[in-house]
């Protein structure tokens, strides 16, 4: 993958990159005619690069939130099994729930990265459709969820920070799920995750949906990435429910406020984290850098706060949420 400050690559897949696209197009067939002849181009292609990162910048300060939700999903974004790979020094997965069985559209292991250790708690997509398939595309069964916290209560028994990856469009709605006691799965663990004696890190990377990203989502801090959403529920599913109609979800979109920028503002998260130029999946190792760098930060300054502090604090984070300031 090329780096974004050399050669932005874009993909056909998203309508707004189409103009990046072309560009990106023409730069290759300049490129190629450069190396295959004894023509000299090279200024000339600086001109285009320099276009296009320009021209990839300015589409991506304009994006809707319909579009920013659609580059969330974009399929070439750095998934949490990226983040193992290129984040950790070391992980061991850690399964089951002790009751029902391993879900493995959540997982939890014990990693290393630098002098830190800690237990990563990540919702996993998948990269294949066979992976995919097998993690329900990242929606989790109540049987996830329980994982999750037996695995937090094992991290504040050994005194480990916890860190969470939140990529979900929302718990696994099926009625095996609801019949295992998905609701009451969720709810435990949003109300147990505020008494954990460790300092807890959430990071959205993707998308935050409804209770399936509440139910790892209660921390210390919480960030996103630039072009992450956080909402109650997906644009589609709130535009069936008011609209009756999936040709709204861009009306819902907008109305959700579910962009990384509302949510600061809002209050709900505490920091939004800057992908690389045009989005993640563009750079996946710089936005794997970037998210570590702040999860390093995090972990620092964490780290020395008393533990009865820190649950005021969370306590006292959360509670503040909605209130009106004068600010």
């Amino acid at each position: 993958m090329s780096e974004p400050s050399q050669k932005p690559a874009v993909q056909d897949g998203l309508a707004f990159e189409r103009p990046l696209t072309d560009l990106q197009t023409k730069i290759d067939e300049l490129r190629k005619l450069n190396s295959g002849s004894h023509l000299e181009l090279s200024s000339e292609i600086e001109l285009l690069e320099d276009r296009l990162r320009r021209q990839t910048a300015d589409v991506y300060a304009q994006l809707s939130p319909w579009e920013r939700v659609n580059v969330a999903r974009h399929a070439e974004r750095p998934l949490t099994s990226d983040y193992v790979q290129m984040m950790l020094d070391d992980f061991v997965e850690i399964h089951g729930d002790r009751v029902f069985g391993d879900d493995r559209a959540i997982v939890t292991g014990l990693a290393t990265m630098g002098a830190h250790r800690f237990l990563l708690v990540g919702h996993r997509k998948g990269k294949t459709v066979k992976d995919r398939l097998a993690c329900n595309f990242g929606c989790a069964h109540p049987e996830g969820y329980r994982k999750a916290m037996q695995k937090m209560r094992l991290a504040e028994k050994w005194k480990l920070p916890i860190v969470t990856f939140i990529n979900t469009p929302g718990a696994y709605p099926g009625i095996g799920a609801e019949e295992r006691g998905q609701a009451a799965a969720i709810a435990r663990n949003i109300l147990e995750m505020f008494d954990l004696k460790v300092p807890v890190i959430c990071v959205v990377i993707g998308e935050g949906g409804s209770g399936g990203a509440l139910g790892i989502g209660v921390g210390d801090r919480v960030g996103m990435l630039e072009n992450s959403y956080y909402s109650v529920i997906s644009p589609e599913g709130c535009a069936a429910i008011l609209w009756k109609s999936g040709d709204k979800a861009p009306e819902a979109a907008e109305a959700l406020k579910l962009t990384s920028k509302d949510l600061l503002r809002l209050g709900l998260v505490d920091k939004v984290i800057d992908e690389p130029l045009g989005g993640a999946h563009r750079d996946p190792k710089g936005a794997v850098e970037r998210v570590r760098g702040q999860i390093v930060e995090w972990l620092t300054e964490l780290a020395a706060i008393p533990v009865p502090e820190l649950l005021e604090q969370r306590h006292r984070k959360f509670r503040r949420m909605g209130t009106p300031t004068n600010g």
